[in-house]
């Protein structure tokens, strides 16, 4: 691989990025890593991690309340968010430093400034320098979307900005109705903010089975949260310390923030992806083929910036795929087909595979075995929550299709589904294994009445 300064570039550091360059250097590759802001990309710096670390935060307000019927007493309770903010802050920078740690030791280069493709072979740097590489690797994720024509968008923040803020509002209108606005709405809810959950759509959560959206929905609102459907923001504006917001219907109310969380955009704004003769697909995304390939053959790219599936595993895969393929000599397709995932929710989702609907389309004939009950902790806390279990199985092979869970722990439990779903498990096979009692996750394989409901 001679003649180039590189055999590989990365531009972006994030989870996909750093897996590839990582492993492509232990493949013996002359590999460098660019990137404009910090190392670990949106997962660890402004993504999964501060938000569950958030998640965490947000559940203690009930853990107090419910260790009350099991005999504690629990008074004098306050809460501080920057300390939660300067712990959270803490704790990223101590990632930050393991990521490059990692990539250093795999014999990587960090360059931390923005980098740009020039042509099918070479990137320039912020900095002017222009160097080459044998192979560019694209992996610059996706970046939060915001309605440009939206009047008084300006006043709006997004997740990214709401792990800084200055102070806790008293009320946030939350604008979205997928995993980021869920999960927000139900921190912001915990540490006391007033909230409204706002979706143009019939029910959150879009492409997740209905009965687990509509369960979800529900128990939202006995904690407190205003859910409003069918409904658009038509304009923000500055209304004291916080803004006035107006709504589709002419309806209006003032909130100390709104923040928007109506998904992420492919994150190709001046890369320089045209001059090269990279395609792009309707929506922006970076235009690959199964190897993550792009139309330029010297140039790759993984992760959300190609818009398959935007998952943080999803993306260290297809990186670690993209390493093997090129400098490892074992090519490898990243099968995207059955992707357990999480939705840190209160409470929480856990799913994999394919909801009754999806299951319906595909399949002749499909079996539904369901139960909802109350967490077994809840019998002395007193709180009106509810678990939702939900097996999907194809009626003529009994194959399992699809494990839906809304409840504590649902995004453990999923994981282990993963494994059986992938091992084309049946539900007879469910019915032999031995229940762990007393947990909620025997329900699974103690569920033997097909609902009919």
């Amino acid at each position: 691989m001679s003649g180039f300064d590189y055999d590989l570039f990365v531009i972006g550091a994030g989870s996909g990025g750093v897996r590839a360059g990582r492993i492509a250097a232990r493949y013996g590759a002359r590999v460098a890593v660019a990137e404009e802001y910090r190392v670990g990309g949106t997962c660890v710096i402004r993504g999964c991690v501060p938000k569950k670390l958030f998640v965490y935060a947000s559940k203690f307000a009930e853990e107090f309340e419910d260790a009350v019927g099991f005999g504690w007493t629990s008074s004098k309770v306050s809460f501080d968010w920057w300390t939660l903010v300067e712990n959270k802050n803490r704790e990223i920078d101590r990632l930050n430093k393991a990521y490059i740690r990692n990539l250093e030791a795999a014999g990587a280069e960090l360059i931390l400034e923005r980098a740009t493709v020039e042509d099918a072979n070479t990137v320039r740097l912020a900095g002017g320098r222009k160097v080459t590489a044998r192979y560019i690797l694209v992996a610059t994720g996706a970046t939060p979307f915001v309605p440009r024509h939206l009047p008084g968008h300006e006043l709006a923040i997004t997740s990214n900005e709401a792990f800084n803020l200055e102070r806790l509002p008293s009320r946030i209108v939350i604008v979205g109705g997928g995993y980021i606005a869920v999960e927000f709405a139900g921190i912001f809810s915990g540490l006391g903010v007033e909230t409204v959950l706002v979706y143009r759509g019939e029910q959150i959560l879009r492409g997740f089975d209905d009965d687990l959206r509509n369960h979800l929905a529900a128990e939202m609102k006995k904690k407190g949260i205003e859910l409003r459907t069918r409904a658009d923001v038509a304009s923000i504006e500055r209304s004291g310390d916080g803004v006035r917001v107006t709504f589709n219907d002419g309806a209006a109310f003032g909130a100390g923030q709104i923040m928007f969380a109506t998904g992420r955009i492919p994150n190709v704004m001046d890369l320089g992806l045209d001059k090269a003769g990279v395609e792009l697909t309707p929506h922006y995304a970076v235009k690959v083929d199964d190897y993550s390939q792009t139309t330029v053959p010297s140039i790759y790219a993984v992760g959300d910036v190609t818009n398959r599936a935007n998952l943080t595993p999803v993306a260290i895969r297809e990186g670690h795929a993209f390493a093997d393929t090129v400098f490892g000599g074992k090519p490898v397709k990243v099968d995207h087909s059955l992707i357990p995932t999480a939705v840190f929710s209160q409470p929480e989702l856990g799913t994999v595979g394919l909801t009754e609907a999806q299951a319906r389309e595909q399949v002749r004939a499909v079996d539904i075995y369901k139960t909802s009950f109350r967490p077994m902790k809840h019998t002395l806390s007193g709180r009106d929550e509810r678990i939702l279990m939900k097996l999907v199985v194809d009626g003529e092979t009994d194959r399992v299709l699809g494990c839906h869970i809304c409840g504590p722990d649902a995004g453990e439990m999923a994981q282990l589904l993963g494994i059986s779903l992938r091992l084309g498990a049946k539900k007879s096979d469910f019915d032999a294994t031995m229940a762990v009692h007393p947990t909620a996750a025997e329900e699974l394989v103690t569920m033997r009445e097909k609902w009919t409901g």
